[in-house]
């Protein structure tokens, strides 16, 4: 990857850059023999005291026309997940925890959850990435990411025949299309715009989240999400009425 100039970030922004990259690489690492998980990074990265940044409410692109999100543009909360499909943990959440935060939350309104491609395993992680983009071209990122997310899924590999597998799995209907578009600049783009944000965090592992400016590192049991959404909605509801995009 290119050498990016520094973002300058503000102090509030630079504390919360601070706890999304030391803990967020604790909480994906392997557990070490012997060990019960990452508990202890769920008491830090779960604890209210870890605050909310206003200016890293401002990462939420609350686009109608993004592809790689679910839920209305102007809902009180957003979740924006920095990941990547090689990631255990991500899987983890995706299959375990997201779905769960849909029903009760997107459906209703509360909850948008934006997707920021994050690869940080090498090559099959960028291509996928690139691919995941490519299916939301033609509205099928969800059912690419629910493929891509299966249990023994990332096993498989992301090897171009795998994609396109994937893509066929997920009813994507122009496979010509999808191949020239995982492989094209805007793909790369795309993708490169989504992983130095989440450098510019300092996210240094995956899964990293925000939820209306309060970070939260790795694969956290659900009441972490659910307690950090309730939160959010409450103050959304409680603040000065704000123009949203």
């Amino acid at each position: 990857m290119s050498k990016s100039k520094p973002i300058l970030l503000v102090s509030g922004v630079a504390v919360a850059a601070a706890l999304l990259g030391v803990v967020s690489f604790t909480a994906t690492k392997p557990a070490s023999s012997g060990s019960s998980g990452s508990s202890s990074v769920a008491e830090v990265s779960a604890d209210p005291s870890a605050g909310v940044y206003a200016e890293l409410e401002a990462y939420a692109r609350r686009d109608a026309s993004d592809k790689l999100a679910l839920g209305r543009a102007d809902a009180p909360v957003v979740l924006i997940e920095y990941a990547d499909f090689k990631c255990g943990y991500c899987g983890k959440f995706a299959r375990d925890t997201e779905p769960l935060l849909i029903e009760k939350y997107v459906e209703n309104g509360t909850l948008r959850i934006e997707w920021r491609n994050f690869p940080i395993f090498g090559e099959e992680s960028e291509a996928v990435a690139r691919a995941s983009w490519a299916a939301g071209q033609q509205g099928r990122f969800w059912q690419f990411h629910k493929a891509a997310y299966a249990e023994g899924a990332k096993e498989k590999g992301f090897g171009k025949d795998r994609l396109a597998a994937l893509a066929k799995e997920a009813g994507v209907p122009d496979a010509a299309r999808f191949a020239k578009d995982t492989d094209g600049a805007a793909a790369r783009a795309a993708v490169r715009a989504d992983q130095e944000q989440g450098y510019a965090l300092g996210a240094t592992s995956t899964p990293s989240f925000l939820v209306n400016g309060r970070p939260i590192a790795g694969a956290q049991p659900l009441e972490t999400f659910t307690e950090a959404i309730e939160a959010a909605a409450k103050a959304a509801k409680s603040a000065p009425a704000k123009a949203r995009p």
